[in-house]
């Protein structure tokens, strides 16, 4: 694979980072933190505006500062420039298996910039009813970087999975 090959993916981490941070900065301007923006489909789905200082499921809100940074920014930076360099030098991976990593790098970027450059936390807005599953009345609130994580993620381990099962 020539080195074009390998870069062209990372469109879509520029991609996922730039709608995230445009989203973001949408609902920081129009909704006030804590306010409820839109609801659709009878409540189902509302677009609020929500703040996590911590990480998924806000794991961590109780963490000092220093822990924080620490493993919620510094460390995401160095395994986010370990991936990419790595993605940037292997042939080993398919061009699904390559464009569902550099998703992944496109959200993880989104919120390590909230992270760093938003000092009441990470901003949240898709806001999902969840009817008791698991013991939530809602989903988690979450973002376009985090859908891009799940979603790419999903997508890689499928196709490791796959690429598998044909070796």
């Amino acid at each position: 694979m020539n080195k074009d090959d390998r870069r062209f993916p990372f469109i879509l981490t520029l991609g996922v980072l730039l709608a995230d941070q445009l989203t973001k900065w949408l609902i920081t301007l129009f909704i006030p933190i804590n306010g409820i923006g839109a609801s659709f489909m009878g409540g189902f789905l509302r677009i609020i505006h929500a703040r996590n200082t911590a990480i998924a499921f806000s794991i961590g809100t109780g963490m000092s500062q220093i822990f924080k940074v620490l493993f919620f920014s510094l460390l995401p930076l160095v395994v986010l420039a370990v991936i990419a360099v790595y993605l940037l030098r292997t042939d080993s991976l398919t061009r699904l298996q390559r464009w569902a990593a550099c998703g992944i790098l496109g959200g993880g970027a989104g919120n390590l910039v909230d992270r760093i450059f938003r000092p009441l936390g990470v901003v949240d807005f898709i806001d999902v009813k969840f009817y008791g599953l698991f013991g939530l009345d809602r989903w988690p609130t979450f973002n376009v970087a985090d859908a891009a994580i799940v979603v790419c993620g999903f997508l890689l381990v499928i196709s490791f999975l796959f690429s598998k099962k044909k070796s």
